[in-house]
């Protein structure tokens, strides 16, 4: 991943270095005596000169060459052998007068000393005295390039900052936008499409965020969705109601009499779709503290009422023991109670409905199915969907129940799969994370636990 932690933390590092190289070179070319010996045009190569005409036994051009340095730069030169004798007349007067000890007052030259060996193996000590306005006007001129190393290095420093900058203001502008536009319900995913390519952190949180803007979306398209079938589903009722209100008010008592219990049963069929809304609801919010569920003592439970709602049923529980999930036990009760009670209505008699719980790779898979007449393939994929009913199926219901179910089962962290049974009928499977006990069991091969 190119991360952008070392990025940035690179070109920080890149910008102290250059920084220090600058700053000691500069050190070293105002301060230091090598390198004014090394580059000032009067002693460069005043010593490599003056030896090989001096070898040459041209005394009178070896002098020559001190006078000129001397007309020229104000450079006073002299120059001893390894004795420390003088060889030439130096340029400053005598001797011990450039040694003179001048009391408290700087002397208003710099003493510089090169020692210098010929090709030929001969040695000489030159002694230069430079004065400081000659030096000082070297250095202006001298450190113009390095001061224009520093000035591009400078410049150069500026466009890998401002580079650097634009590839995190940019992303961080354009996810801002995104923001903007999901907070107005327009967000696009293709607008974060090109940075969620990147490799870096930001591509990570692009990424991250276009699916919390999916499931944003998916979430506000579903709630407006909920509005319009529930606006729809209750006007089917509540127009009943109205009609038989007309009726009751110009029947006479007989007639009335016959008309009550049939406002009584579209009262509580109304109240009854209102309970259900009210539940699909509920799973939005937030439940609780969650907490262990054993599931057989669940399924027993369930069977009972079932029984008693539906006598003509037969419900057989296959389920290994001890087994149990995490989570709220009337979510996940209502849930399997929804898909017990859709299989009851389309189950022939004489036919059980088949429930069975078996744990697999760290997950738990409960299916519940009946013998019924299945329903058809280019249904399925819609069935789960609010107020969704199959065609030429029974219409006691409303349609929430699978979607009562399946919501249930995603605040679990699982999911519901509804398809036709390969032998005949229906089943619908719910797939379950396993409490983290049985998960440890199940890892160290120490069974089931209560």
């Amino acid at each position: 991943m190119r991360s952008l932690f070392w990025r940035v933390f690179a070109s920080f590092w890149l910008a102290i270095a250059l920084v220090a190289g600058l700053s000691l070179l500069l050190g070293h070319a105002a301060n230091q005596d090598s390198w004014i010996i090394a580059r000032h045009p009067a002693i460069a190569d005043l010593a490599t000169t003056w030896a090989r005409i001096y070898e040459a036994g041209d005394y009178r051009g070896a002098q020559e060459q001190l006078e000129r340095r001397k007309r020229l730069y104000h450079l006073d030169v002299q120059i001893l052998d390894i004795n420390y004798a003088p060889l030439m007349r130096q340029t400053f007067g005598s001797v011990p007068g450039f040694f003179r000890d001048r009391g408290d007052r700087p002397p208003p030259w710099r003493r510089l000393t090169e020692e210098y060996t010929s090709p030929s193996g001969n040695t000489y000590l030159f002694i230069y005295r430079l004065p400081y306005p000659e030096l000082d006007a070297w250095r202006r001129s001298s450190l113009l390039w390095p001061m224009s190393a520093l000035v591009i290095a400078l410049v150069v420093l500026t466009l890998f900052s401002l580079l650097l900058t634009l590839s995190i203001t940019r992303p961080l502008n354009r996810l801002r936008s995104a923001v903007h536009d999901l907070g107005h319900t327009v967000y696009q995913q293709e607008s974060l499409a090109r940075l969620a390519r990147r490799g870096d952190e930001l591509g990570v949180l692009a990424k991250d965020f276009n699916r919390m803007g999916q499931r944003l979306q998916g979430l506000i398209g579903s709630q407006r969705q909920l509005l319009r079938d529930v606006s729809h589903e209750l006007r089917s009722p509540l127009a009943r109601l109205r009609i038989a209100l007309a009726l009751v008010e110009r029947a006479g008592a007989e007639e009335r009499e016959r008309l009550w219990p049939r406002l009584t049963q579209e009262c509580d069929r109304l109240e009854a779709l209102i309970s259900e809304i009210l539940a699909l609801a509920r799973l939005d919010a937030e439940p609780g503290t969650s907490h262990r569920i054993e599931l057989l003592p669940l399924l027993n439970k369930l069977r009972e009422d079932a029984r008693l709602s539906h006598p003509e049923q037969t419900i057989a529980v296959d389920i290994e023991p001890g087994a149990s999930v995490f989570g709220w036990p009337d979510m996940l009760e209502r849930a399997v109670d929804n898909l017990l009670r859709n299989a009851a209505r389309f189950n022939p008699p004489g036919q059980p409905i088949e429930v069975q719980a078996r744990s697999e790779d760290q997950r738990l898979r409960l299916s519940v199915r009946d013998h019924g007449p299945g329903v058809a393939e280019e249904h399925l994929e819609h069935l789960g969907e609010p107020f969704f009913r199959a065609p030429g199926q029974n219409a006691s219901g409303h349609g929430l129940g699978l979607a009562i179910a399946r919501r249930a089962v995603e605040r679990h962290g699982g999911s519901l799969s509804l398809a036709n049974h390969a032998e005949g009928g229906f089943v619908a499977t719910l797939d379950l994370p396993l409490a983290p006990s049985l998960v440890e069991s199940a890892a160290t091969g120490t069974g089931w636990r209560r």
